[in-house]
C-alpha cells in the first residue's frame, strides 16, 4: 500500500479576535482573520488492512486518544471504510499557545486519509465530520486565509482588496500554555466589541491590514499568564508590536526588517520563530469542492 510522508498541517495566526457577544447557550460570538502560516506539524501516514487505527509520536507525547486519531476515527465510522492506517506525528507548533496546532493536525488528517483509504469525500463532507471535532478545523480544510464569524464557522476567503500580502512575523511561545475556557469563562472579558466588516478590513493599507483591530482575549490572558506580558515587552524591545493570537499564550508582531537580523536571546525554555504566511494550504484541492 502507498503511504504518504511528511505532510505538512500548518499553523494560524489571529491578526486580530474580536468578542462581539454571547449566545444563550454560552457561545460567545466572534470576528477574526485566520492566517495560515509555516510554521508545520508533520504527519506520516501508512494503510492498515486490518482496519486498526495507531499512532506513533515521534517528537512529543501526545492524549493517548488526540483529534488526530479522533478524525480517523471519524472519517472510517462515517464511511464504514474497512481499511485502517498507523499515523506517524512530529509536533513542532507549540501547544495551547492559540495557533491551532491539534485543529490543523486533525484537518491534515482528514484530507490524507480521504485520498489515501480513497473513499473520495466532497470537502463539505469533511467539513462537518471536522466541525464536530473543533470549530478551526472547517477553516484548515478551506485552506485559505479568511475572514471567520460566528463561533467559527463562518468562514469567507479573503480575496480582491482583502488579500494578505507576502509578509515575515516573529512568533514567541512562552514557556507557559493558556487554557481557552479560563479565558472565555473570565467575567471581566470584554464582550461587546463593536462589529467590524470585511469591507472596512479589505479598505487598510496592505500594512495596516497586519494591525487591524485587537485582540479581545489578551487583557485576561495576561493577568493568567503573566510571561505573555514578557514576551510582549521582549517584541517590543526589537522594535516590534506584539500581540496575542487566538486564545494561547504565542505573541506575534511583523518582522520589522531593520532589526531581524539582531533579534535578541530568549528565556530558557520559551520558543520562537520567524514564520512567513501561506496564500494557501500545502494540501489544498485534496478534496474537491463542490460549492
Amino acid at each position: 500500500m502507498k503511504a504518504f510522508y511528511d505532510v505538512p498541517a500548518p499553523a494560524k495566526l489571529n491578526l486580530f479576535l474580536h468578542i462581539t457577544g454571547r449566545r444563550a447557550d454560552g457561545y460567545h460570538l466572534l470576528q477574526s482573520v485566520f492566517m495560515l502560516i509555516d510554521w508545520c506539524d508533520s504527519l506520516n501516514f501508512e494503510v492498515r488492512t486490518d482496519g486498526q487505527l495507531s499512532r506513533e509520536d515521534l517528537t512529543l507525547t501526545l492524549p493517548a486518544d488526540d483529534l488526530i486519531l479522533r478524525a480517523a476515527r471519524a472519517l472510517q465510522s462515517h464511511t464504514d471504510c474497512k481499511l485502517g492506517v498507523h499515523i506517524g506525528v512530529a509536533k513542532h507548533i507549540p501547544a495551547q499557545a492559540g495557533m491551532g496546532g491539534g485543529s490543523s493536525d486533525a484537518a491534515t488528517c482528514l484530507l490524507a486519509l480521504n485520498r489515501l483509504w480513497r473513499l473520495n469525500l466532497p470537502l463539505s463532507t469533511l467539513e462537518m465530520l471536522g466541525l464536530r471535532l473543533g470549530a478551526d478545523v472547517p477553516f484548515f480544510l478551506r485552506g485559505r486565509n479568511a475572514w471567520v464569524e460566528g463561533i467559527g464557522e463562518q468562514i469567507t476567503p479573503l480575496e480582491g482588496e482583502a488579500t494578505l500580502d507576502a509578509a515575515q512575523f516573529v512568533v514567541v511561545k512562552p514557556a507557559a500554555g493558556l487554557e481557552t475556557a479560563k479565558i472565555f469563562s473570565a467575567s471581566d472579558l470584554k464582550r461587546d466589541t463593536e462589529t467590524a466588516t470585511i469591507v472596512g478590513f479589505a479598505a487598510q493599507s496592505k500594512y495596516k491590514k497586519f494591525v487591524f483591530g485587537r485582540n479581545d482575549l489578551q487583557a485576561v490572558a495576561q493577568q493568567l499568564c503573566p510571561e505573555m506580558t514578557s514576551a510582549i515587552q521582549w517584541l517590543g524591545s526589537q522594535g516590534m508590536q506584539g500581540r496575542m493570537t487566538g486564545s494561547g499564550s504565542a505573541v506575534f508582531a511583523q518582522l520589522n526588517l531593520k532589526s531581524g537580523l539582531f533579534l535578541g536571546k530568549l528565556p530558557a525554555l520559551w520558543q520562537m520563530r520567524i514564520c512567513s504566511n501561506l496564500e494557501v494550504h500545502p494540501l489544498s484541492g485534496w478534496a474537491f469542492n463542490e460549492r
